[in-house]
């Protein structure tokens, strides 16, 4: 029996789960990185909003997929959905500002994606504070 099995079943569901977070984390890499090319193998309309959007969804999918996969591989600590809420915020301002540089969104957007960083800084900040 290989390695891979015997720790399957040793807990079949945690190890299912892991697998589905695992796909979930790089299919939204992927989706965030490349939507117009997912849109393409979805033979789906790819206008610059529906890029953007869809990125932006890959994004949502890629820091879920990954604070799944990180709590189920390591023992609980509620410094790990800190930092994946923090980088979810960071990721947001990131893409509300894409977004307000394609011209999908006005510039008051701009307001959107400032309280985004913020809110993203200010969870890594409480990160560093506490690790010290």
């Amino acid at each position: 029996m290989s390695a891979l099995f015997r720790r399957w079943r040793s807990d079949p569901l945690r190890w299912t789960l892991v697998t589905i977070a695992a796909g979930t984390t790089l299919s939204g890499a992927v989706q965030m990185v490349a939507p117009g090319f997912v849109l393409d193998l979805l033979s789906a309309p790819s206008s610059t909003a529906t890029r953007l959007f869809f990125g932006i969804v890959g994004m949502f999918m890629t820091i879920i997929g990954a604070v799944l996969l990180h709590a189920l591989l390591e023992p609980y600590d509620r410094r790990i959905v800190v930092f994946w809420a923090a980088m979810q915020k960071l990721a947001a301002a990131g893409a509300v500002a894409l977004c307000v540089a394609k011209n999908v969104f006005s510039n008051y957007g701009l307001l959107l994606s400032a309280f985004d960083f913020a809110t993203g800084a200010l969870g890594l900040g409480y990160l560093w504070r506490i690790r010290r």
